[in-house]
């Protein structure tokens, strides 16, 4: 497909995906607008680049919607200058996005994932679970996926008041959540349902049944 394709396509996914299902956010739809997602989607799929679900990847790993996206990054909030810590960096989609919109991206994937080589982003290589301690604290924790749980390693890492956004899956219904940090605890609220891809490595302690 033709640069211009691709760029019609993408106006076409910001007036029909994210202005219709309240991505109103104006800096996100600018930068959404703006980022050709195309460069961040596997070769023999980028025919699916725009469409409204996820794209599978290798590993057994997919691309969040762009919908998915769109919301994640308007109840995130960025400010120019936030420390973010991006948690399923994938190919880089969403780091560049957050980039985009001014933050210091700490973009946290597995080994072996996709090359990331971003203005702006620094890609730490490891479970998706142990964050980047060495970066903290973070002003924003950005999980680019449905988890079962948020770890207390991951919360250890932000600062107080650091906004937080994830999926969260509940009794096999995943939700997008936000919430916040304070004094070490994190509160989440449930937003709305939501399909979006899991995360390995986040499934929630078990218990035992005596």
């Amino acid at each position: 497909m033709s640069e211009q394709t691709y760029s019609s396509m993408r106006t076409a996914m910001v007036e029909s995906q994210l202005r219709t299902s309240d991505v109103d956010d104006q800096r996100v739809i600018a930068v959404m607008a703006k980022v050709p997602r195309e460069e961040f989607v596997p070769v023999e799929r980028r025919a699916m680049t725009y469409v409204d679900r996820p794209i599978p990847l290798a590993g057994g790993r997919a691309l969040n919607a762009p919908l998915v996206t769109g919301r994640l990054l308007k109840e995130a909030q960025i400010e120019v200058g936030d420390k973010v810590l991006l948690i399923g960096a994938a190919t880089g989609y969403a780091a560049a996005l957050l980039a985009e919109l001014g933050a210091q991206v700490t973009a946290v994937e597995e080994e072996g994932g996709a090359e990331i080589a971003l203005p702006g982003v620094t890609v730490v290589r490891g479970p998706l679970e142990a964050g980047a301690p060495a970066g903290a604290p973070f002003d924003v924790l950005f999980i680019d996926g449905a988890v079962e749980e948020v770890p207390a390693a991951l919360v250890q890492q932000l600062a107080d008041g650091a906004r937080v956004v994830t999926g969260v899956i509940d009794r096999g219904v995943t939700r997008l959540c936000a919430g916040k940090v304070i004094g070490g605890v994190l509160g989440l609220s449930s937003l709305t349902d939501i399909e979006m891809v899991a995360l390995p490595g986040f499934g929630a302690p078990k218990t035992f049944i005596f």
